[in-house]
């Protein structure tokens, strides 16, 4: 093994995330890199990732995949892939860092460059199936990139029953997922206006009680008219920019190529530099608690959803690296 673990950096059921030192030299990697492990016989997950970060080839907007390993540690056999290392943990971390909200001038640059990454996703064959704060990792440097491949899926491709098939994160779940479990590229455009809306207002796209529960969430979602919140406190092309992201008919959502010709996100050579906004708060050393006024259910695949309810679990913390999707 050419390499060291180190401190932990985020876990799942499946999953552990840690630093990794490499100790020999290699063109391939760098000197310090987040090492993703599970055991092998709950890598099926991990290794999808792998192959997906690989198929999707270099994107300065999607993180970077070096390489994978097998190790045999603590008794275990373990399966390894190094990625690019975030120090800024995730877009939730720093959301946090900065009171609770980002300025829109913030939101918009990070905006960008997610969907930036979504159209190298999309042309590539791929749907990410869970955007969100928490799948976007902050770097050193000021760049985001979207992380967590782990649920991720090939354009047009249905395994099995996709009826029974529940994927991703409820709140940030589109209308024909929760009706239809269609998991198509305009997915990921609806979860990445529940993002924007999470950014600029610090509240979730659906407002929630403490007592509200999953399936009347979907039901909200699935059934009328209603669509997410938009925050009073946008400005107008802001607001426009989401209603183009929540278009309850699929057809009729902006793709990400679209967006990216959007005044909301268009290149302004006058807005801050990036790297000073992100710097103006010390980033930090622990992920802290959700934000949220009431249980957040966390990433998943249910491909045996009961009659009555569908089963996806709570989460109390949330990791520096959002960690991938289980299957009950």
């Amino acid at each position: 093994m050419d390499w060291v673990r180190g401190r932990l950096l985020g876990s799942g059921s499946f999953t552990t995330v840690n630093l990794a030192t490499h100790t020999k030299h290699s063109v391939n990697f760098p000197p310090i890199t987040a090492v993703k492990s599970s055991e092998n016989y709950t890598s099926h997950f991990l290794q999808k990732e792998k192959h997906i970060l690989d198929s999707l080839g270099s994107s300065p907007h999607i993180i970077k995949c070096f390489g994978h390993d097998h190790t045999f540690e603590n008794g275990e056999d373990c399966y390894n892939i190094f990625l690019e290392y975030a120090a800024g943990g995730t877009l939730s971390d720093q959301l946090n860092n900065h009171g609770g909200k980002f300025s829109e001038t913030l939101v918009r640059r990070y905006t960008r460059s997610v969907v930036e990454g979504l159209k190298d996703v999309h042309e590539n064959g791929f749907v990410h199936c869970d955007v969100k704060l928490e799948n976007i990792l902050v770097f050193d440097n000021g760049n985001v990139k979207i992380s967590d491949f782990g649920l991720a899926k090939e354009k047009g491709l249905e395994h099995g029953d996709k009826k029974l098939e529940c994927r991703g994160t409820p709140i940030f779940m589109a209308p024909e997922s929760v009706n239809d479990s269609v998991y198509e590229s305009p997915v990921d455009i609806w979860a990445l206006g529940c993002t924007v809306v999470e950014m600029i207002s610090g509240e979730p796209a659906w407002k929630m009680s403490s007592k509200s529960n999953m399936w009347s969430l979907m039901i909200r979602i699935g059934i009328g008219e209603e669509l997410p919140l938009i925050p009073d406190e946008l400005s107008e092309e802001g607001k426009d920019f989401l209603r183009k992201c929540f278009v309850r008919d699929p057809s009729k959502r902006w793709s990400a190529e679209m967006l990216l010709n959007h005044p909301f996100i268009l290149d302004d050579e006058t807005v801050l530099n990036l790297k000073e906004l992100i710097h103006e708060s010390p980033l930090p050393l622990m992920s802290p608690r959700t934000h949220f006024d009431f249980s957040q259910w966390t990433s998943s695949i249910t491909t045996t959803l009961p009659t009555k309810r569908i089963q996806l679990s709570l989460v109390n913390q949330r990791p520096l690296y959002s960690l991938e999707g289980e299957c009950y």
